[in-house]
């Protein structure tokens, strides 16, 4: 479990821990707002997908106190470089600070390994208000695109 300590607006506890068998049917089903479908898929079961079937990336899920609310994956690139990936928090838990605790554990725990690493995310230009969270959270744009994506770096 990656625990930060962190919570949501309504005061319940953000961790973010390992997909398992209990577990990962309720990640699969987690489904963000119709209108961000243009950035993420309809449900974080294709995310699950592509950790299964690649060695980059390993799916984390998202809870509220007990309760699964999303989706988060990490994963370390050639340069050693650590990033956050496939991000998706379910629809009715959105505006809550949920999304905001979830990058911030993460990337606090990601820029810890190996005594500092470089952390970076990637997301569509047209996605302001991810740009807007993680500017807010300390990561700026490199000025480097990757698959149609701004890539950011952890600055602070």
């Amino acid at each position: 479990m990656i625990d930060s300590g962190l919570r949501d607006r309504a005061g319940r506890h953000i961790t973010l821990r390992p997909v398992d068998d209990h577990n990962w049917r309720d990640v699969a089903d987690v489904a963000p707002r119709d209108d961000q479908r243009a950035w993420v898929p309809a449900l974080a079961a294709r995310y699950l997908v592509l950790t299964m079937r690649s060695d980059v990336w390993t799916s984390l899920a998202v809870y509220a106190d007990e309760t699964v609310v999303g989706h988060a994956m990490w994963g370390v690139d050639d340069d050693g470089s650590r990033w956050i990936g496939g991000m998706v928090i379910a629809a009715g838990e959105q505006d809550r600070g949920v999304g905001r605790a979830t990058v911030r554990t993460l990337a606090d725990w990601l820029a810890a390994q190996d005594g500092g690493s470089v952390v970076r995310l990637s997301y569509h230009p047209d996605n302001t208000p991810a740009a807007r969270l993680y500017t807010a959270l300390g990561f700026a744009p490199t000025g480097a695109v990757e698959d149609d994506e701004l890539v950011a770096e952890l600055t602070s």
